[in-house]
């Protein structure tokens, strides 16, 4: 047996695992949530977003799954709601318009009071198959990056005082890992500053991305060193595992009581609209690590990179 059939196996028999760890309920000294924990889901529509909302419903936590087109956000929630979990709702919310952030987040608090869970899952990605054209760069860093970004800006001041601490999960992918064996940045200097959470900043992953789009924009990014695969979404991705990791040291000195963790996971090839629906993990799967970093009891983890329940290297 090959490599990549050893992998496959093994993978395999993790998300087998994983699928008997969801069948054992969270025990009540678990539980640190209740119906009055509310958790934030965007892109909670459909696919994996749509997912994670159910299963954190079906945990008894309340939801609000935000969408950008209003009216498909009020049919997802029907649609939960028949299966009755009602403990739901919805908000129009485009994590690309700065007054839709403000206009969601004063609603949020007027009618909730603030958040426990935030989930960013809203993203984009316009390459499927073999395709790897970044006609659509901008919109992707923009989306993925600076909305996820603008998202946990705007949310930051709303999480809600308590002993367990806020969560942050940020849906992200292993495409965007600094320091994997294939689909990394070639340029080594730029990889080791953008690994040494010292000295990791904000300004350096913008001037990594503004540089991106530059070449982009000119017709030389191809020869720059960037992943060779999903190139944009890649990049864009690569930056919300960095920005994860910069954010987790800001909010853990924060006081306690009102400390917030922050993660990221790759949920996978998963079928959804975002791979054309070629992926090879059901969204079952797919939202399970977002969901168990959700709601990881008595959290000390911060920081970190997850797939399948496990730590992964960025």
């Amino acid at each position: 047996m090959g490599h990549k059939e050893k992998s496959k196996e093994r993978k395999e028999k993790r998300l087998h695992e994983i699928s008997l760890l969801r069948t054992i309920p969270y025990s009540e000294h678990q539980r640190w949530w209740s119906k009055e924990t509310i958790a934030v889901v965007t892109g909670g529509n459909r696919g994996i977003g749509f997912e994670i909302s159910r299963q954190l419903l079906d945990h008894g936590v309340t939801v609000v799954l935000t969408s950008r087109d209003a009216s498909v956000g009020i049919e997802s929630m029907k649609v939960l709601q028949e299966g009755g979990l009602d403990h739901v709702d919805c908000h129009q919310l485009d994590v690309l318009d700065s007054s839709s952030i403000n206009e969601f987040a004063e609603w949020l608090k007027e009618k909730y009071g603030g958040l426990d869970i935030l989930v960013n899952n809203a993203g984009v990605n316009f390459n499927h198959g073999s395709d790897n054209s970044v006609e659509n760069a901008k919109k992707v860093i923009d989306t993925n990056y600076y909305g996820t970004k603008s998202m946990i800006e705007a949310m930051i001041p709303l999480m809600k005082a308590s002993s367990a601490g806020g969560r942050i999960v940020n849906v992200s992918s292993r495409l965007g890992r600094l320091n994997g064996k294939r689909n990394r940045i070639e340029n080594e200097e730029l990889r080791e500053k953008l690994s040494n959470v010292e000295t990791l900043t904000e300004e350096l992953i913008d001037e990594t991305l503004t540089k991106f789009l530059q070449q982009v924009e000119e017709g030389s990014w191809a020869q720059g060193g960037w992943p060779q695969t999903f190139t944009d979404y890649s990049v864009s991705k690569l930056a919300v595992n960095a920005y994860t990791r910069l954010m987790a040291k800001k909010l853990f000195e924060r006081p306690e009581g009102q400390k917030i963790y922050i993660n990221c996971y790759c949920p996978g090839w998963v079928k959804t609209a975002l791979t054309g629906y070629a992926g090879s993990v059901t969204v079952e799967q797919g939202a399970d690590t977002g969901v168990w970093l959700s709601l990881l009891p008595e959290i000390a983890i911060t920081g970190k990179f997850f797939a399948e329940r496990r730590e992964i290297n960025f």
